[in-house]
């Protein structure tokens, strides 16, 4: 059927996400969802959406999730932008905002779904090296780009940027678009939310995946200066008008407001991440240190690979990426600390 196909159909690598293994019973620690539900405040409002309204199209501007996100960050609403899901928002940032005769600049070892979008839109690439404790250099970034996005803290690594060194690339790089993606930044990172009133061009980047618990229901955001966000709002509104439903919006909105869960959620991430990473430190692994909900970790002479299939045949699914310089370690989200210990009484009959 490949006869059917545009001819730029045949060049593009697709993203492969994490495996979704319909196994009962399994230990899952390779998607970085989190283990502890959304806001029961998230919950009511969507049941309480659940009514003959449904047959009506949501607001195509999402304004109730946007005044809720320009609520919590006390910034204008002009400053936010919604999609379905970050990988969304990003689509429409490398269409709409990265799609320059310059190449734009990435890290080598980073969310794969960069050059997977570069190849959709046509942008020119090119990646800059993490330093050899595999942290991201913006000093190595140089100016003359079609743009810059880095994750902060970097996925799959977890290692996290000091917001001064954000701050420095920006007074130096003014002349093309950087983009912050914090889909993680709430695990211990600090945002760069607060720098976007001083830098035009900047765009932050999130999602309501990881620390609000809403993976499911796929809602991201972006936050920059209004002509940042109406070059996205013309992509949305020439590929789709409605792109969160009615459930979303309020869901999304009511986890915002909901301030109490989502520290309660985020503090019991962090406290787990710390006490895996003095178990795994304990059966000798190196990690790398995280503020993301998830641990980046090598067992020095033991196959990474290996190490993940023995966890399988345990039941306890962890992610490994083969690829240059990471192909022996291991990116294991924290799970609530049933899942936590589980992981590690494995790991203790495998290497122990």
């Amino acid at each position: 059927m490949s006869k059917f196909w545009s001819a730029f159909v045949h060049g593009l690598v697709p993203y492969v996400p994490g495996e979704q293994p319909k196994i009962a019973n399994l230990v899952k620690l390779n998607t970085n969802e989190n283990p502890y539900g959304p806001s029961p405040r998230a919950l009511a409002a969507m049941q309480a959406e659940l009514n003959d309204s449904l047959r009506l199209y949501p607001d195509p501007n999402s304004d109730l999730l946007k005044q809720a996100i320009a609520d919590y960050y006390g910034i204008e609403k002009a400053c936010v932008f919604v999609g379905n899901g970050s990988d969304e928002v990003l689509a429409h940032v490398f269409h709409g905002l990265l799609r320059h005769d310059k190449p734009i600049l990435f890290p080598d070892i980073t969310y794969s779904f960069y050059p997977v979008y570069c190849g959709l839109y046509g942008v020119a690439s090119r990646q800059v090296p993490l330093t050899e404790s595999f942290e991201i250099d913006l000093e190595q970034y140089p100016e003359d780009n079609g743009g810059i996005i880095f994750p902060n803290p970097n996925a799959p690594t977890g290692v996290p940027l000091p917001l001064s060194a954000i701050e420095a690339l920006l007074r130096r790089n003014t002349e093309s678009v950087v983009v912050v993606d914090e889909a993680y930044v709430d695990f211990g990172a600090e945002t760069a939310v607060g720098l976007v009133a001083r830098h035009p061009n900047l765009l932050v980047t999130q999602t309501l995946s990881k620390s609000r618990s809403l993976a499911g229901l796929r809602v991201g955001l972006a936050i920059g200066q209004p002509a940042l966000i109406e070059a996205l709002e013309r992509i949305k509104n020439s590929f789709n008008s409605y792109p969160l439903g009615r459930m979303a919006i309020v869901g999304a909105a009511a986890a915002f407001v909901d301030r109490d869960h989502f520290g309660q959620t985020c503090r019991a991430v962090i406290e787990s991440r710390e006490a895996l990473v003095v178990e795994l430190d304990g059966l000798g692994f190196e990690v790398l240190p995280s503020a993301a909900n998830f641990v980046f970790a090598t067992l020095p002479g033991t196959d990474a690979g290996w190490l993940a299939q023995q966890l399988r045949e345990r039941g306890v699914i962890v992610r490994h990426f083969r690829l240059p310089r990471i192909d022996q370690f291991l990116r294991i989200t924290i799970g609530a600390p049933e899942q936590n210990a589980a992981l590690v009484t494995a790991l203790q009959a495998i290497v122990g």
